[in-house]
């Protein structure tokens, strides 16, 4: 079985074993540091009892993913040996077997209509909902079996910042048995270092595009763009309201600046506090924060609803994915530009999304889903038309 890098390879050898590497039941790439656990001392389904866990010291790491629906069971575990490395994880572009598109859910008419439908919901005054994040999924299979951890070295790889997570999803039960959560996610849910607290939530998107010229132009007016400011305030306004009351100082900057993927151009805010209380930890920020406006909407619980209603179930897409040691600090991502890949090693699964708020197209809202599609199909070699059967 290949490796993602020389690093996951030295980190996998351990004294006492025979020095053949083991794959890595949890990894997080970011741009200065990285973590990758290994084995398993304990399952959690419930955030509530890994949380007590970390709090009476039973464990002192916790590492895995929560979905995007809370109250669903989460994939955390207590990994036997952790490795947190201050340096980003270099990787390889090792060869995958050919993955082909085997149906889209919703197809992509349905799609459309959906978004359609939504902005018709948040035009009428009646509404409580201001803002609503719609996706819609990819099937594939592969022609041969596919190694997780040569899908992370891949979008490792194709990422500026070298961003890229992987969980084991086996602790969420029977139906995840197996499965894992790969992908190359930009956007910070939460950090947490010390009693300092950074948040870097993304909303409002733009294609990049091959010519410099107009790159740099679809970026000024995506900065422009009242209808993206808009869905970004919320967003914002959203975390500054979350991590108040947890917080004896939090700096919100007024207005976001660019930042820029392989695929797309973001409006982000960088947020940075102090905790109140030390033993607050980034875990438990995360269950604090998560989900954001970023991936569901505003008000939060009305969003939610819809989306629950209108869409299949999003399982670990739209959650987030991170570590947290019992000291408090740790970092928590938002599980987007992401797959599922099944047990079988051969069938995943992606997703991507777009916010709705009354001002939005239908036909723009879709193909920024195809673009944010690109990040995970072009890492499993798709290529071409990715967006599905649309006519």
């Amino acid at each position: 079985m290949s490796t993602s890098s020389t690093e996951t390879r030295r980190a996998a050898e351990a004294p006492g074993t025979d020095n053949r590497p083991s794959a890595p039941t949890f990894a997080l790439s970011r741009p200065t540091y990285h973590v990758l656990a290994y084995g398993t001392s304990a399952q959690f389904d419930s955030v509530d009892t890994a949380r007590a866990a970390l709090a009476a010291g039973t464990h002192a790491q916790i590492v895995g993913a929560l979905p995007f629906d809370p109250r669903e069971p989460a994939a955390l575990t207590a990994p036997a040996r952790l490795h947190r490395m201050p340096h980003r994880l270099s990787s390889v572009q090792p060869a995958l077997p050919p993955v082909e598109v085997t149906a889209t859910e919703p197809e992509p008419s349905e799609h459309v209509r959906r978004i359609a439908d939504a902005i018709n919901v948040l035009s009428d005054h009646r509404t409580p909902l201001d803002k609503v994040v719609l996706a819609r999924t990819v099937h594939l299979r592969a022609g041969d079996l596919i190694d997780p951890s040569d899908l992370l070295a891949r979008l490792i790889a194709a990422d500026r910042n070298s961003n890229g997570m992987l969980a084991d999803l086996t602790p969420a039960g029977p139906s995840y048995r197996g499965h894992t959560l790969i992908g190359s996610s930009p956007e910070v849910l939460v950090r947490k270092a010390g009693s300092t607290v950074t948040c870097h939530p993304l909303a409002g998107s733009a294609p990049r595009l091959a010519d410099p010229d107009a790159d740099r132009d679809n970026g000024r007016m995506l900065v422009e763009s009242a209808k993206d400011q808009y869905e970004h305030a919320f967003v914002v306004t959203a975390i500054a309201a979350a991590l108040g009351p947890l917080c004896s100082r939090l700096d919100v900057p007024s207005t976001p600046t660019l930042t820029q993927t392989p695929d797309l151009w973001h409006l982000g805010t960088r947020i940075e506090g102090t905790v109140r209380d030390e033993t607050t930890t980034a875990l438990d920020l995360a269950v604090a924060l998560h989900p954001t406006p970023a991936i569901c909407g505003t008000p939060t619980a009305e969003a939610s609803q819809y989306i629950l209603a209108t869409e299949a179930d999003r399982g670990f897409y739209a959650g987030t994915v991170g570590w947290c040691e019992s000291s408090g600090d740790g970092e928590w991502m938002v599980s987007i530009r992401c797959a599922e890949l099944a047990a079988d090693h051969r069938t995943l699964r992606a997703s991507a999304g777009g916010g709705i708020v009354a001002g939005s197209d239908p036909e723009l809202e879709y193909a920024e889903t195809t673009t944010k599609l690109r990040t995970i199909l072009t890492a499993l070699g798709v290529g071409g038309e990715i967006s599905g059967h649309r006519s």
